[in-house]
Order: C-alpha cells, then sequence, then structure tokens
C-alpha cells in the first residue's frame, strides 16, 4: 500500500507551531491543517491564538471555523474532517502539514486507530461534568479506576473531559475504552508522517512566553470575545465550555473574582497544560526534535 507522505508539527501550547508550519508551507508548497481541538470553533480567535487572516491569506488553512459553539466536538470528528483534507490537498499535488496540540486528536488520525462508534451523549456528558464539578476530578477518575484501571492509568485525573468520555463509553456499551482502544489499534494507518517536536530547553522559557502570549490576548480583546459568547451561552455548551482562555472568566463574569485574578488562572492553567501535553509527546517518537 502507497501511504500518504504528512508533516506534522507538535509541541506545547506557545511554542512556535504554527510559525515553523506556516514557514514550511510556504517553502514546500503545502496547506495546514489544524490539530488543535478548540481552533474549529467560529468566533473563538483569540484566546485560541488562531492564525491571522494574512496567514491564512498566504496559505491554506483546514480545520479552522468549522463548528458553531453548542456543536460536540470529538477525535473521532476530527479524524472524519481532517482525512478529507489530508485527501484533498494531496490530490492536488500539494504536501499535508498537520499543526496543533491536541495530542489525543493528531494520535489517533495518524495512527489509522478506529475510534468507537459510541456516539457522544451530551447529556450524561454534563451530568459527569457536573459530577467533577461537585465531588472534584479525583472523585471521578476514581469512578473510572473502577471500571477501568487500564485506561484510568492513562488519562491524568485532571483531564476531565478525557475521564468523562471514557467513563461514558462504559456506561453506554458495557466495554471499556481501553478494550475497544486496543481492538482499534488493529487497523494499519494509510499515512506516513514525518514529525517535527517543538519543544522548549528550559520549561522556564516555555512559561514566559506562555504569560506574554496570554498578555497579548488581553490588548487584542479577549474579555470582549469571551463575554459576547458568554452571553450566547457558552458556558453551557458541552465542549467549547472546556476552553482555556474562556472558562476562567465565568467566575468574573458573575462577579466572584477580579480581572487580574482571572488572567492569572488562565496564565496557571495554560501552564498545567502545557506540561500535560509535554508528558503526551515525549513519548512519542518524532523524526526530528526542535528546541526553544
Amino acid at each position: 500500500m502507497t501511504k500518504i507522505p504528512l508533516i506534522v508539527v507538535v509541541g506545547p501550547t506557545a511554542s512556535g507551531k504554527s510559525e515553523y508550519a506556516l514557514k514550511k508551507a510556504k517553502e514546500i508548497g503545502g496547506e495546514i491543517i489544524s490539530g488543535d481541538s478548540m481552533q474549529i470553533y467560529r468566533k473563538m480567535d483569540i484566546g485560541t491564538a488562531k492564525p491571522s487572516l494574512d496567514e491564512m491569506g498566504e496559505v491554506p488553512h483546514h480545520l479552522i471555523d468549522v463548528a458553531d459553539i453548542s456543536e460536540v466536538f470529538s477525535a473521532a470528528r476530527f479524524v472524519e474532517l481532517a482525512s478529507a483534507a489530508i485527501e484533498d490537498i494531496h490530490s492536488r499535488g500539494k504536501m499535508p502539514i498537520i499543526a496543533g496540540g491536541t495530542g489525543l486528536y493528531i494520535d489517533t488520525l495518524i495512527s489509522g486507530t478506529e475510534l468507537s462508534a459510541t456516539e457522544d451523549d451530551p447529556i450524561l456528558r454534563k451530568e459527569l461534568f457536573a459530577f467533577a464539578e461537585e465531588q472534584g476530578a479525583i472523585a471521578l477518575h476514581q469512578r473510572l479506576k473502577e471500571v477501568d484501571p487500564v485506561s484510568a492509568e492513562a488519562i491524568h485525573p485532571n483531564n476531565v473531559k478525557r475521564v468523562a468520555r471514557a467513563l461514558e463509553i462504559y456506561i453506554k456499551t458495557g466495554e471499556t475504552k481501553s478494550e475497544a482502544d486496543r481492538k482499534s489499534r488493529l487497523k494499519e494507518s494509510i499515512y506516513d508522517p514525518y514529525t517535527v517536536y517543538i519543544r522548549p530547553k528550559e520549561r522556564e522559557t516555555l512559561y514566559q512566553r506562555i504569560d506574554k502570549r496570554v498578555d497579548k490576548m488581553f490588548e487584542l480583546g479577549l474579555e470582549k470575545e469571551v463575554r459576547e459568547l458568554y452571553e450566547m451561552g457558552l458556558e453551557n455548551t458541552p465542549t467549547a465550555s472546556q476552553a482555556i482562555g474562556y472558562k476562567e472568566f465565568y467566575p468574573y463574569f458573575r462577579g466572584e473574582t477580579d480581572l487580574e485574578s482571572t488572567k492569572q488562572a488562565i496564565c496557571l492553567n495554560t501552564r498545567h497544560y502545557a506540561k500535560r501535553q509535554m508528558t503526551w509527546f515525549n513519548r512519542t517518537q518524532p523524526n526530528e526534535i526542535i528546541e526553544i
């Protein structure tokens, strides 16, 4: 089987993935597919660090602004849309370049993993999120550990979204996510990826970049962007509501905290997320590592 070549650019947030992908795309005649689970949402622009209109005018970008905030978006949906984009780009003699930090989405795509056919259940998911909010993320993780210890070992307790999804699969099908994943890996991938991992030499360097990025987002009008989405019901959406850079504003809009505390919460949560991203990508075997 002749496999489709891909360039895959991964790394933690604020590491420079987008800039690298844009430069590479210009050099080799490529088109970029976003591997970010939140850039798919319309109107979530500043907080997700979407490429500018000028950048998208220089190089075609895919999987940006493809869903409303009210829509449920999953790894399965990402694979469906990304696969179609790759086929289209490749058919026109261009190089598909995937750039993003959502490791689960990207790994699922390039590995050829067949995901569980279980449909998302927004009501059940909301109940699980509410349980985590009331009882704590550790308590939700313990529920998963009792029914699927293998998945529980692989998923960090703070990753409430993935813990909830694993529980949802078990509750709806009676089969654990780990068993479903084992079966899904039997399919061979149709892709030949060349993976570039961009990471910091020192973690403090990345943290400084994150803080500067958050400052810039506030200068660009992040508060106004989130407030408009909040008034549209962002807090009650099934997946968009969990976006870092957005969810931290909810207490502020309710009058429970101030703006500076909100900014610090975004910086802290982004740092924690970057740490989880590096833990994920450190387990992979990239073709090339670039240190910043």
